[in-house]
């Protein structure tokens, strides 16, 4: 039933259709006609509006998660980053989430980034949809009285990929997250670290 609401306009589709169909009928049996008939699209048209609304697609759910991650860096706050990764985390660099947790606590201790500005690529969910993954980039603006922004660059574009798994209650969580590019050069974790970022 998920996959319907994937596409919010398949209800809206049906709705015209009925309508066509309809229009058709009373113009073929007048007898027939009920003033109920021309509410049917009506009825249609505003469940496709109110199930968008009402159901969260798995996209529209990893979407979310990729904006607190993004958010969460800009207002500097690492519980926000915990809450969203997976308890059996684990990338190129950090081995466990409390690893990378800690990282984003001592990086997040002192103003760095200004404002982040993402765009999503991509976002792949595997079935059974239990796993997904999201490739997107971050334009960083740094604080001018971060450590990055006086010794590095003011603006640094980043392209990121995040495996995803559903935990309990059908949330996603990231379960990996690896660096892919930084300022259209290929990147890995270790490229961070060792510039003492």
């Amino acid at each position: 039933m998920s996959d319907i609401f994937e596409q919010p306009w398949t209800l809206l589709i049906v709705a015209i259709l009925v309508l066509f169909v309809i229009l058709i009928l009373r113009r073929i049996f007048p007898e027939k006609r009920h003033w109920w008939q021309l509410a049917l699209p009506t009825f249609l048209i505003a469940a496709a509006f109110g199930l968008d609304f009402l159901v969260q697609t798995d996209s529209e759910k990893i979407n979310t998660v990729i904006n607190t991650m993004v958010e969460a860096i800009e207002e500097e706050d690492p519980d926000a980053i915990e809450q969203i990764i997976s308890d059996n985390y684990r990338d190129s660099y950090h081995s466990t989430k409390e690893i990378l947790i800690y990282y984003c606590r001592m990086k997040l201790s002192e103003p760095l980034v200004e404002k982040n500005i993402k765009r999503v690529l991509s976002i792949e969910i595997s079935p059974p949809k239990t796993t997904a993954t999201a490739i997107f980039t971050v334009r960083t603006v740094f604080d001018k009285q971060s450590y990055v922004y006086q010794n590095f660059k003011p603006i640094m574009l980043t392209k990121i990929k995040l495996d995803l798994r559903k935990g309990p209650g059908n949330n996603w969580l990231v379960s990996r997250v690896e660096i892919l590019e930084i300022g259209g050069q290929t990147a890995k974790w270790r490229d961070i670290k060792q510039a003492s970022w």
